[in-house]
């Protein structure tokens, strides 16, 4: 796998080697070997799949400590705009965000450190989403920040008016309005 940095230190795009013939493709979807080696050493404890719709906007969610998660995300089929957002206290980074367009066709996959809040947009038809995280679900841990927060600055390539959100994504408070748990 090739790692790709972006602007936020942590935040990496992870490309496979994909091996194509007559038959189709295959590719190593997760070596935990090579991305210990090569992002950081992470044991991944539970995997999570969504199915979602155009315009579903999910997030942008995160567990609270000390149920922290970091998550390393893939769309298995269709595309979705997913973001990252840098949520950590004293960070140069904090506030800001890492947007990259998952796919079946790119095979992408994005890792999010802990101290990040994570959504998605569905921009295809429909999209299977599949993540690992490195810490169990605690629902009392439960977290998020507006995904419809115009001050991030993320262009979800989606009009927010016309998003689909849950009733909880809806009722998360702005940026300017949230105080971290998270520290550097």
């Amino acid at each position: 796998m090739d790692i790709i940095k972006t602007d936020i230190e942590g935040v990496v795009i992870l490309r496979p080697r994909i091996f194509t013939d007559a038959r189709g493709y295959f590719f190593e979807s997760f070596s935990q070997r090579e991305f210990n080696e090569k992002v950081q050493p992470v044991d991944f404890v539970q995997d999570n799949e969504s199915c979602s719709s155009y315009g579903v906007m999910r997030g942008l969610h995160f567990q609270r400590p000390p149920f922290t998660q970091a998550k390393l995300v893939r769309c298995v089929k269709g595309a979705v705009l997913d973001v990252a957002v840098d949520l950590r206290k004293g960070s140069p980074t904090y506030g800001r965000h890492v947007a990259v367009e998952l796919s079946e066709d790119n095979h992408l996959q994005l890792f999010i450190p802990r101290g990040f809040a994570h959504g998605f947009a569905v921009l295809s038809d429909i999209a299977v989403f599949q993540y690992k995280c490195d810490n169990y679900y605690a629902p009392q841990a439960d977290g998020g920040i507006s995904i419809v927060d115009s001050s991030l600055g993320i262009d979800w390539r989606i009009d927010p008016s016309e998003a689909i959100l849950s009733e909880k994504d809806s009722g998360h408070p702005l940026l300017a309005d949230f105080e971290s748990p998270f520290e550097i």
